[in-house]
């Protein structure tokens, strides 16, 4: 019996002993940078340093970044480095030291921003036509010379066959009442259709309207708006990501991070893809960011406040917001509308 107890002190004392280890490698050292790790640069020129709290000798240091090695040191010099990133946002910077024959991890979170300030756009309106007043917009398309149409609000959220001038419904599909329709966009002739907190996409045939499909979502938080270039589809879902997914499995592959030269952004409720772009509402903001599909930056702001005078349905100046952007690829028109707004516009961006 004390053999058994001697035994299990002996293990207890080795086990504490490599925590113990472990703990004080990782607090002997600090992970630095010479330059806000909160508002970094594509290109940006930086010194990262594995500061010793001590006089322990180090083996070696790996630095990487996202899981890419950056490079290696076997002394305490910092590593200098110019940083070159295709996708902004944030990140992270990792040094795993070697010491005493030890090893530990430590982290710091990096933020890279866009390294210009966003075009700034004004707009004319081109042409007015009439929009059901009804539609909670949360998705909008032109395909065809058909308007297609997302609307949400449990109870009342369903999919519209819209004709662009006189603002009649010719088709209407409901949804559950238990789902809140979000996001949509027309691919290889089927309507793909989101739903908020309920974790599912829909699949429809453009020409028929009747569900083919259903999709569930992966790491992406909620479902707000879609839209595709041909080959991918984006998805945002309230955070600063969009996502890209497979456009047959409809399954997220992976993401980008919405940035201006300040900080992330979020709250991208509606998307639509034009000349190789995102241009995509932010929710309670009555504007447009156009944002780069390879990087997350924002090139550009179109300041849509202005249209709002023109909308004489709106009682609930919070929640009935700018939400809605359609474009004609091949005519280069834009078209944009609201939550509960009576109208529809097209509109002409003009660079201030």
């Amino acid at each position: 019996m004390r053999i058994y107890n001697l035994l299990a002190v002996f293990i207890l004392s080795l086990t504490l002993l490599a925590c113990s280890n472990g703990k004080d490698l990782s607090k002997s050292f600090k992970l630095t940078l010479n330059k806000a790790e909160n508002s970094l640069k594509n290109g940006d020129q930086v010194s990262i340093s594995l500061k010793s709290k001590g006089e322990i000798p180090i083996d070696s240091v790996i630095y990487k970044l996202d899981g890419a090695v950056l490079g290696t040191k076997t002394d305490l010099s910092p590593l200098e480095i110019a940083f070159d990133v295709t996708k902004l946002g944030a990140k992270n910077l990792s040094a795993q030291v070697y010491a005493e024959g030890k090893q530990a991890t430590l982290n710091s979170k990096l933020t890279f921003l866009a390294s210009e300030t966003p075009t700034l756009y004004t707009y004319e309106i081109v042409n007015t036509y009439p929009h059901d007043k009804s539609s909670y917009t949360q998705g909008l398309e032109f395909h065809d010379n058909i308007l297609y149409e997302s609307v949400g609000e449990y109870g009342e959220s369903g999919l519209l066959k819209t004709e662009l001038e006189t603002g009649k419904i010719l088709e209407r599909k409901d949804l559950e009442k238990k789902y809140f329709a979000e996001g949509l966009t027309v691919i290889n002739n089927q309507l793909v259709q989101l739903t908020w907190r309920e974790n599912v996409g829909f699949v429809y045939d453009l020409n028929s309207f009747e569900k083919t499909d259903t999709f569930n979502y992966g790491k992406s938080k909620e479902g707000w708006g879609l839209c595709n270039d041909g080959q991918v589809i984006y998805k945002s879902d309230g955070t600063e990501k969009i996502w890209l997914l497979d456009p047959e499995t409809f399954a997220e592959q992976e993401y980008i991070q919405v940035v201006d030269s300040k900080k992330l952004r979020s709250k991208y409720n509606e998307l639509e893809w034009v000349d190789g772009k995102i241009y995509a509402n932010s929710y309670q903001f009555d504007s447009i960011s156009i944002i780069n599909p390879t990087s997350g930056a924002i090139e550009g702001v179109v300041d849509l406040r202005p249209l709002k005078k023109e909308i004489s349905s709106i009682t609930d100046a919070d929640n009935e917001v700018l939400n809605g952007i359609a474009y004609n690829a091949a005519t280069k028109q834009l078209y944009v509308t609201g939550k509960h707004w009576d109208k529809l516009f097209e509109i002409r961006l003009i660079k201030k």
